[in-house]
């Protein structure tokens, strides 16, 4: 099997950490496109003693941070609003410890495995995400809706969020009541399941939302391969079911640390 075979799997979950790391669909996509591109130019120089998925994802790694020793932005990428809150957001937060938490919490991978990504110790991950939770939710704060038909479930996100320090403002089973909730008591995120109780989709719900007002937007499926197929547009923070609770903190502090209008949490 040709090293591009091996690699085509993990190229999706890679976008979804570029993105999720950066905040940005088009910036995280660059950091993956330069990443295969380096690969491409010089295969001989990809790791060959460590799972192929391991080596995509440590070359991306030393993309990430070759671009990062200056400036927080991917060369040549134009400032906006947005993108200025998340740098002066970022200048209070160690770079390392955001990516120990995207690295385990959403990517999934071990300590071990994570240590090696980002070149420190075995006994560094723990205390690096501990302290990148800690800042990224002194940070932010917001009021979110959640849309999910599973009773169980959208108990324990509810907990989650609360626990987090944030308010729900509803939660909904289906697209009428989603939007109906979202336009009675507008939320500054949303967490959307994809299939709803009377089989309407969550997707739809969400661009019901949107057409209304901006609001940054987490969901959740059991299949994301689906959804991050490079066609525009995709999202950007994505959840796999069935998920863990420490998936779910880790993506809606970075949905809420790169949107503009969630404020300072006491």
């Amino acid at each position: 099997m040709s090293l591009g075979q091996q690699l085509a799997p993990h190229l999706p979950f890679l976008r979804r950490y570029g993105r999720a790391l950066t905040g940005s669909q088009t910036e995280g996509d660059r950091y993956v496109r330069a990443t295969l591109e380096a690969i491409v130019s010089a295969p001989e120089e990809f790791p060959k003693d460590v799972d192929p998925r391991l080596g995509l994802y440590r070359t991306f790694q030393a993309i990430w941070s070759s671009a990062h020793i200056d400036d927080d932005r991917f060369p040549g990428e134009a400032s906006s609003d947005p993108e200025a809150i998340a740098r002066a957001r970022l200048s209070r937060i160690a770079p390392l410890s955001r990516q120990a938490l995207l690295l385990t919490a959403m990517e999934g991978f071990t300590v071990e495995d994570a240590a090696y990504l980002i070149d420190v110790s075995d006994d560094e991950i723990d205390a690096l995400v501990s302290d990148a939770l800690s800042e990224i939710e002194q940070q932010t704060r917001a009021r979110v809706l959640v849309i999910e038909d599973e009773p169980i479930i959208a108990m324990d996100i509810e907990t989650i969020v609360r626990d987090l320090g944030h308010e729900v403002t509803g939660v909904a089973v289906t697209r009428d009541e989603a939007v109906a909730l979202a336009m009675e008591d507008r939320p500054g995120l949303v967490l959307a399941d994809i299939q709803l109780a009377d089989d309407s989709s969550g997707i739809d719900a969400v661009k019901d939302i949107l057409a209304q007002f901006n609001v940054p937007v987490i969901f959740i499926t059991a299949f994301p391969e689906r959804l991050l197929t490079g066609e525009r547009p995709e999202p950007t923070f994505l959840i796999t079911k069935p998920f863990q609770r420490s998936t779910v903190k880790a993506a809606i502090s970075q949905a809420l640390f790169f949107d503009q209008s969630s404020v300072p949490a006491g």
